[in-house]
């Protein structure tokens, strides 16, 4: 799934376009087949718009060939901002890796000239933005291979994928006329009048000429609800025009309705067989509505859990529906209609069909199109979030609420799934926008589906059989709906604090509530049937010891990693011992342990000190151990390391007694602490220089080492 914020670059890049080339500034159109008076067959999303607005300003001959070509010549570019400050430019690599630059100078190249535009790739210089400072931020990536920094995004939940290829856009659309057709079902008054919807002209366009104002009969809903409505399809993009049309058909589909239930099936239905190409702005437009709603009919009714036995006939005719030229155009309207009823026939046996597991109000597509509803119902939980700030839910986001469960019958939706997705929702947005408040909420949702009384069989049954498959330590393992859930969080969770001194240094507020979450998932084990089982954590058993601890040891040794792959290069560069500088790196990651990341761990590990300490103390010991043996005289290199050693030391003994001190009166455990010998080379080495003034000379050396022989035995 794309990020929220590129499909909405890429549907208000499609508007715009299309609002550009059917505004009539475009004189002559030229396809491959020659000049043309319709631009419905181009596909808009690979036209170049520099492209477009050169050939507006030139004169208004657009060639789509060449737009087209022009689209992707524009990717062996690399991504340019302009302003007053100067250029920036946005690099494939890291620069921060790359090393120094090089000294000498680089041959000349001859470089194939282009002819001046009045538009740079991807930036409009007339209207750029200036007094704007752009900072080009770079992760830090690990030198190692054998030490790879693992992908912190959210795992997918696994569900089955969608054979018809609906995009996002389509399910967010048809999420909305099922929310509209929920509405009309649960008994909202609709009343129509006659409204005038004028098309608003573009600022960035002002002056150009402006089509003539439709007249539409607009249903309009009554008080609050209206405002509730018009709110949700500003939040789900979906256009006024087209929004009045879908509130008049599905009125009149209603109308017409005798059956309690309703089902998506028979909401695409209705709208196929009430909305016409004259309810849409142009040709193509139309033609993608009629081929998403036929896509969901066939998402339907020939899924891999279909029951129906006329498949191959349903899919023929659903082709048909898609294919534009042959339905709108050869088909005559009685073969149409005989089409539709064909497959009408087919969703009445279906949405007439027995219930799986018994439970009231339940439809035939809440398990057949399981992996379609939850898509749809994830589409409007997103919708509750505002569209220019992503990180928050807007003020009506309560009662939107409201309305968004009246399509539970519709979409199988019970209480506990909704906890679970919204959830998950939540979840996602969070990692998306780092706002902690939200991840505070997706944690009381968690908590709610985990503390949930299973006193309902057939609504347990019902839960376990919405199965997602994911793969988990090379495995395909099969889960349940909560279960792929909780899986896909505790992975990320899981990634992120088994390197929390990389994520988490400058944001302890959010350590706290990763912990947290980590934590109320509990710890999940996969058995040899590739069976995953979740045991719960609490404070003081050893599950949850045993993973705060693994936290703590694989974040420090990432730490340590990340510096020592640095520490011969900085080691020559400074002139300095490597194992000083390490000293002194790990002395600041002791710092961070005791200042940052102790106190919010110590209420669920108290030895997390402790085992912090004695983890830094060995990884630097197995380094020092060795240099200590070689010792035989008085260097400059004895000279830094020891030092450095021995304020290591000092700041791990501090680490390891208040850590000691705190869990002293109900410790579990003892973890031993011995200290680097190093105390005694600093000592005895001085007290060698005070006794033997001649040592300073480079031919006395040799005598310390003696000397330090016959002090030690």
């Amino acid at each position: 799934m794309e990020p929220p914020l590129l499909q909405r670059y890429r549907r208000d890049r499609r508007q715009l376009l299309s609002f550009i080339l059917s505004s009539g500034l475009m004189k002559v159109v030229r396809s491959s087949s020659g000049p043309t008076t319709s631009i419905s067959d181009a596909d808009i999303d690979v036209l170049s718009a520099d492209y477009v607005l050169e050939c507006i300003q030139s004169g208004g001959v657009l060639d789509i060939s060449k737009s087209t070509q022009k689209y992707h010549d524009e990717f062996s570019y690399p991504v340019m901002i302009q302003s007053q400050l100067g250029n920036s430019y946005f690099f494939v690599s890291q620069p921060e890796t790359a090393g120094s630059p090089p000294r000498r100078m680089p041959p000349s190249i001859e470089v194939a000239s282009r002819p001046p535009s009045l538009l740079d790739p991807l930036v409009d210089q007339n209207n750029a933005v200036s007094g704007v400072e752009y900072v080009v931020k770079y992760a830090v990536t690990a030198a190692r291979p054998s030490k790879p920094v693992k992908n912190a995004t959210v795992p997918p939940l696994g569900l089955p994928s969608l054979s018809t290829g609906l995009s996002d856009d389509d399910l967010r659309e048809s999420a909305y006329e099922i929310l509209l057709a929920s509405m009309i079902y649960s008994g909202f008054e609709i009343h129509s009048i006659e409204d005038k919807w004028k098309e608003k002209s573009s600022k960035l366009l002002s002056g150009l000429k402006s089509k003539k104002d439709r007249k539409y009969l607009r249903p309009q809903l009554s008080g609050r609800h209206s405002e509730l409505i018009d709110t949700i399809r500003v939040q789900m993009q979906i256009s006024e025009a087209v929004d009045l049309c879908t509130r008049q058909r599905l009125t009149q589909f209603a109308s017409t309705k005798t059956c309690e239930r309703i089902d998506i099936p028979q909401i695409s239905l209705g709208l196929l067989n009430g909305m016409t190409k004259s309810d849409f702005p142009n040709e193509k437009s139309h033609a993608q509505w009629k081929k998403r709603q036929a896509n969901m009919l066939e998402e339907l009714l020939c899924s891999v859990n279909s029951r129906t036995t006329k498949q191959h006939t349903v899919r023929s005719l659903l082709a048909k529906v898609k294919n534009s030229k042959e339905w709108d155009i050869l088909l005559p309207p009685s073969e149409r209609d005989e089409a539709l009823l064909a497959i009408r026939e087919e969703v009445s046996v279906l949405s007439s069909a027995p219930a799986q597991f018994g439970i009231h109000g339940e439809t035939y597509y809440w398990t057949a199109g399981y992996h379609l509803n939850i898509r749809i119902y994830e589409k409007l939980l997103f919708g509750l979030f505002d569209i220019l700030e992503e990180g928050q839910l807007i003020e009506a986001a309560d009662e939107l609420l409201k309305l968004i469960k009246l399509t539970w019958s519709i979409l199988g939706i019970n209480q506990k799934m909704h906890n679970t997705l919204f959830g998950w929702v939540l979840f996602q947005q969070f990692v998306g926008t780092d706002e902690e408040v939200l991840l505070d909420c997706a944690i009381l949702e968690v908590q709610k589906v985990l503390s949930a009384n299973n006193n309902d069989e057939k609504e347990e049954r019902y839960m376990n059989s919405l199965i997602c498959s994911t793969v988990c330590n090379g495995r395909v393992i099969k889960l349940n709906l909560s279960q792929a859930l909780f899986l896909s969080m505790s992975i990320w969770c899981d990634s992120k604090l088994q390197d929390y001194h990389l994520h988490f240094c400058q944001k302890p507020g959010f350590f706290r509530r990763v912990l947290t979450l980590a934590l109320v998932l509990g710890n999940y084990t996969i058995d040899e049937c590739d069976e995953i089982k979740f045991t719960k954590s609490d404070v003081l058993d050893d599950i949850a010891d045993r993973k705060l601890r693994t936290y703590v040891e694989m974040s420090i040794k990432a730490a340590y990693w990340r510096v020592a792959n640095t520490l011969d290069l900085v080691s020559k560069v400074e002139r300095t011992h490597p194992l000083a500088l390490l000293a002194n790196e790990l002395r600041l990651i002791a710092e961070r342990e005791l200042n940052t990341f102790f106190p919010v761990r110590r209420q669920w590990y108290p030895e997390a000190g402790m085992v912090s300490a004695i983890v830094l103390h060995q990884i630097y010991g197995e380094r020092l151990k060795p240099f200590l043996k070689g010792v035989s005289c008085l260097t400059e290199d004895v000279k830094l390391v020891l030092p450095s050693a021995d304020m290591l030391d000092h700041d791990l003994t501090q680490l390891y007694s208040s850590a000691f001190e705190e869990n002293a009166l109900h410790s579990r455990y003892s973890l031993p602490f011995d200290h680097y010998q190093v105390r005694i080379f600093l000592e005895l080495g001085d007290a060698y220089l005070l006794t033997n003034p001649l040592s300073h000379t480079s031919l006395c050396w040799p005598f310390f080492a003696i000397w330090l022989i016959f002090s030690l035995y």
